[in-house]
């Protein structure tokens, strides 16, 4: 399981996030950014952590987090 993170200042509106993620986890937003472009933003938990829409974002905008949660290790007597 993985999360996405926009970086809002960073996205240009190009979609391409949006296009190539196969969860459509990804939807442009009605916020805007300070130089006035829409940005995207995660809509759904479905993130399987593939790192397409990271890879293929042009303006580094977005980070894909791993959520693996790691027990403790099992003690021997």
């Amino acid at each position: 399981m993985a999360k996405v993170v926009v970086i809002a200042e960073r996205c240009k509106s190009c979609q391409y996030c949006i296009k190539f993620c196969p969860k459509n986890v990804l939807a442009l937003g009605t916020k805007v950014n300070s130089k006035g472009y829409e940005y995207v933003e995660p809509v759904n938990d479905d993130c399987i952590g593939c790192c397409m829409c990271a890879r293929i974002c042009p303006d580094g905008a977005i980070e894909v987090l791993s959520l693996i949660h790691i027990s403790e290790p099992t003690r021997r007597s």
